[in-house]
């Protein structure tokens, strides 16, 4: 290893702290460059680093729950967010919900007792140049360095946006359901879930009088683009808006019934194992507990699993897969790495745990070792190749799910215990890769 090879990463978040000490503990001379307090983002007031912005949960703790195996995995790779959280945790029930002020604190303390790492608080404007830069700038990155970044990635996505819920294939009532493309154009590309008008108006009158969830100040914004406007919004202007919409069954014979339904819903493959299927213009700001039940009222998706709800807010993303590949580093400049929301990660475990597969590759580089690529098996995996997954075209971000995991062997139709068989099988390859490395 060469001792003078240095380490810069930009943004002292979960991300960018994880991925710090990673290089840092492997004996790089590591910069971690936060630019509070010279700036605060719309979001942020502590001078902390890892400052929890919106929730102090971090979801589950439970192995069999996406959530716990993720947080699970980090433990095992070093994490330095996670025990932290474990350290200043308040009562939650099964969740790991944390003193936000008590854990940014200490994920401070923690940092800047790192021999090897220094923080350096002021704004970066430039990509620096170094042996690895690990870009970790978060959501709300500074708009300077936002428009360094688009310029080198050639397009940088940062705007409000509305995102479609993402269900999984096999809690699709098949019954209730059938495969075909408009006018038998195209494969079997779409799943179509009909509703005859009793159906419709049933689930129409739900929609039109279901909770939305309250924005964030910093993601409030005035009017809607029309290319993604919430399904509640366009129900809004009438009964057969979304019947002509995005719901509209021209082209389409139910085999079942053998006529056009009165309304489909369609569902379009989210990835390349067509284990995750994509609610096609539903679009949508409405509250998590609303959106399962007015959604579960379309028949076929009666006892539809959710992987991703919809959402609303302010998205500032690259498209990781056609710019990234598995170590988190670009393509074409290989020593230039990206953590965190920025790369289509969503979520605080999940970001973490980007920057802790960051920091791990950058060593990788610089000690001239292969790749550090977890299992897909695993929920880190699996979250690294859904955002390097060459045929996602419509790129959106994504948390932990057992969705994103192959599927197991054998048949396991009760949840609880195929997501314990999905947790088990993913410890034991991470543990089995690790013996490896």
């Amino acid at each position: 290893m060469n001792p003078d090879k240095k380490v810069i990463v930009i943004g002292g978040g979960l991300a960018g702290c994880e991925a710090a000490m990673q290089t840092a503990r492997a004996g790089f001379d590591t910069v971690l460059y936060e630019m509070k307090p010279v700036r605060f983002s719309p979001a942020h007031e502590s001078e902390n680093l890892a400052e929890l912005v919106c929730s102090n949960s971090l979801k589950a703790e439970r192995l069999g729950s996406a959530a716990g195996l993720l947080k699970e995995e980090m433990l095992r790779l070093g994490s330095v967010t996670v025990p932290c959280a474990k350290e200043t945790r308040v009562p939650a029930g099964g969740a790991l919900a944390v003193d936000r002020h008590a854990f940014s604190s200490l994920v401070t303390s923690r940092v800047l007792s790192q021999p090897k790492l220094h923080l350096i608080r002021e704004e970066v404007t430039e990509i620096p140049d170094a042996d690895a830069v690990i870009i970790a700038a978060g959501p709300l990155v500074a708009a300077s360095l936002s428009e360094k970044i688009s310029a080198l990635t050639g397009g940088f996505l940062s705007f409000y946006d509305a995102a479609a819920p993402i269900v999984t294939a096999e809690s699709l009532d098949m019954s209730r359901a059938f495969i075909q493309s408009r006018y038998d154009r195209g494969g079997e590309d779409y799943i179509n879930c009909p509703l005859n008008k009793e159906e419709y108006d049933a689930f129409y009158d739900a929609l039109i009088h279901a909770q939305t969830a309250q924005l964030h100040s910093f993601d409030r914004r005035k009017g809607v683009y029309e290319g993604c406007m919430p399904i509640e919004v366009m129900a809004a202007r009438g009964a057969d808006t979304i019947r002509f919409g995005p719901m509209k069954p021209v082209g389409l014979r139910d085999p079942n019934t053998g006529h056009r339904p009165w309304a489909v819903l369609q569902l379009r493959k989210e990835n390349a194992d067509s284990s995750l299927y994509n609610l096609v213009g539903f679009q949508t700001n409405l509250k998590f507990s609303e959106q399962k039940r007015v959604f579960s009222l379309i028949p076929a998706l009666a006892n539809a699993e959710f992987v991703r709800y919809g959402v609303m807010h302010r998205n500032t993303f690259i498209h990781s897969p056609s710019l990234l590949d598995k170590t988190y580093a670009l393509i074409r400049q290989p020593n230039l790495f990206f953590a965190g929301q920025i790369t289509g990660v969503e979520g605080y475990m999940e970001s973490a745990m980007s920057g802790i597969l960051a920091g791990r590759n950058a060593v990788q580089l610089l000690q001239g070792r292969d790749p550090f690529v977890l299992p897909p098996t695993t929920m880190g995996g699996a979250l690294t190749g859904y955002i390097t997954d060459r045929t996602i075209t419509d790129f959106q971000p994504m948390g932990a799910s057992f969705g994103l995991l192959p599927p197991l062997g054998e048949k396991i139709r009760d949840k609880k215990l195929r997501y314990e068989a999905l947790a088990k099988r993913a410890l034991e390859d991470l543990d089995a890769f690790l013996l490896q490395e």
